[in-house]
Formats: C-alpha cells, sequence, structure tokens
C-alpha cells in the first residue's frame, strides 16, 4: 500500500528533471555559458538518480521472501550510492569543461533570456524537493530524502551560476563563467560524498536516530518502575524500516502467558513510539544471574 504514493514522487522527480534539463539546456545554447552547462550536466544526474530511485523503490517494497526473510528495503541504499557516484562522474566532468574555459575565454550572448529560463528550472526543482523531502521524512525513506537533498544542491547550484553569469554579463570578466563552474563541481563533490557516506552507513546496518532511541527508553521506563527490567537493546535501519530486539527481565515465578503478554504489550508501545520498527523481545527470568551474561550487547547504555 506503501508503493504507489512513494512511486508516484520518484516519477514527479522525473518529470522535474526533463523539465529542467531542457530549460537549462537551452539557457546554455543561447549563452554559451559552461556555468550553465554545467547546471544543466547536474539535471541529467537528477534524471538517472531519479529513474534508479523508481527502479529502487519498486524493490524496496517487495514482500519479503525465503531468500530475503527481512524484506528488500536495503535497496533504498543502492539508489542513495548509485546517485552520489552520478554526481561526482559530472562534478569531474563540470570541472573539464569549466578548465577548458579558463583556457580559452569566451564572450556569452543573449544573457538576459537565459538567465531567466535557468530561474524557471530552478524554480521548478525548489517546489519538487520541498514535496519530495516531506513525503520522504514521513515515510523514512532514504531514496526520496537523497534525491530531494540533490534537487535542493541543484537550487544552490544553479543560484551560484546564475550569480556568476550574471556578474560576467555586468562586469564583462570572462573568468568568472569558468570559476563559478569550478565552485559549483567543488559543491557537487561534497554533495555526492555526503550521499555515498550515508549509504554505506545504512548498509553497515547503523543504528536508529538517537531521538527514536530515546522514545524507546521512554517507554521501557514505565516498566521499569513496575519491576520490569530490560538489556541487550540493539537496534539497527533498514531502507524504511527499524528493526529492534531486546531481553526482557521478568519475574521468574511468572508464567510463560503472563511473560509473553507483557512482552507484547511492551512491543505494542515501542511499536507506538517507533512507528516504522519491526520488534523482537527475548524473556527471561529477572532472579538468574545468567541472564546479566549477555548485558555486554547494549550498545545503548554504553
Amino acid at each position: 500500500m506503501l508503493l504507489p504514493s512513494l512511486k508516484r514522487y520518484a516519477w514527479l522527480s522525473i518529470a522535474a528533471a526533463l523539465a529542467t534539463i531542457l530549460l537549462k539546456g537551452w539557457a546554455w545554447w543561447i549563452t554559451g555559458s559552461v556555468g550553465l552547462l554545467s547546471d544543466a550536466l547536474e539535471s541529467f544526474v537528477n534524471l538517472a538518480g531519479a529513474m534508479m530511485a523508481l527502479a529502487m523503490l519498486t524493490l524496496a517494497a517487495k514482500p519479503a521472501d525465503d531468500n530475503h526473510v527481512h524484506g528488500h528495503g536495503k535497496a533504498e541504499y543502492f539508489s542513495s550510492a548509485f546517485e552520489g557516484l552520478l554526481i561526482v562522474l559530472a562534478a569531474v566532468a563540470i570541472s573539464y569543461t569549466a578548465i577548458d574555459r579558463l583556457i580559452n575565454p569566451q564572450a556569452l550572448e543573449a544573457v538576459g533570456i537565459g538567465l531567466a529560463v535557468s530561474v524557471v528550472a530552478s524554480v521548478i526543482n525548489l517546489a519538487t524537493s520541498r514535496v519530495i523531502m516531506a513525503v520522504g521524512k514521513q515515510h523514512k525513506s532514504i531514496t526520496l530524502e537523497a534525491d530531494a537533498h540533490h534537487l535542493l544542491t541543484d537550487v544552490w547550484t544553479s543560484a551560484g551560476v546564475i550569480l556568476g553569469v550574471g556578474l560576467v554579463w555586468l562586469t564583462g570578466w570572462l573568468w568568472l563563467d569558468p570559476v563559478i563552474a569550478l565552485l559549483v563541481a567543488v559543491n557537487i563533490v561534497w554533495t555526492g560524498w555526503q550521499l555515498l557516506h550515508r549509504s554505506a552507513t545504512g548498509l553497515m546496518d547503523a543504528s536508529i536516530p538517537n531521538e527514536d532511541l530515546r522514545a524507546i527508553e521512554s517507554v521501557l521506563d514505565t516498566y521499569r518502575r513496575q519491576g520490569l527490567a530490560f538489556h541487550a537493546l540493539r537496534t539497527r535501519q533498514a531502507g524504511a524500516r527499524a528493526f529492534i530486539s531486546l531481553h526482557v527481565l521478568v519475574p521468574g515465578a511468572w508464567t510463560v502467558q503472563q511473560g509473553h503478554d507483557w512482552a507484547e504489550r511492551i512491543e505494542a508501545d515501542i511499536r507506538r513510539a517507533v512507528t516504522y520498527s519491526h520488534i523482537i523481545t527475548h524473556l527471561e527470568p529477572i532472579e538468574d544471574p545468567v541472564s546479566l551474561a549477555d548485558q555486554e550487547l547494549d550498545r545503548w547504555a554504553d
């Protein structure tokens, strides 16, 4: 049921990328600005990233099967890593073109029209990124968040290019155009590195955010006041899902049914606090010293 809504926003990103490619490509064509060319090239990266996002969102939404018992949520990290790599490659292409233009300056033409077209393209990216970012955060989708961050970076990149081309137009300093393009390339590399780092972190089973861990601890505190204890709390993020496991220490005299009922209540309360979670609990008698032998598993306490 989640898939159609996320795929719809991936298609929105594809449409925005196609529109900005046409607009920025036209702006570069009529002005000859290498800065506007660099901006147009990044829009091709946006398109490739959006298409990869669509493919990975489709895969991530597939239900668990015999070979992927935890689901396919980690497919989203491949999308953000792919987009990060494309960003770095685009930066290399931009740098090559900018250095050549720095060595061989070229006058710009029809700058006013070119800048106006580029502004329209930037407005499209800004509106699209805000919509996709909100949906990505709502559904815990790293794919959509990465796509939105990239679109926002594209907006700031465009702003820098527009400023540079405008200054060239006003001052006649042709060297400003390729210099701005090089600065754009540096900014793009930084964005690509952040996406690659975040993808690697997700693939390495990083823990869920601290605010969610604090929400879990708040739930557990209410049960500690009722005489229960907990340890070995471990979490990991896999795309839009969080996996949580912990050991629940209850009085040894309780029946299996009593312990099970309390564990179910605890799991339900944690699930309300962290709505996108899958939870596994393990019951242990609180009086048995052996129950504490695995306390070193509890990383959050450290």
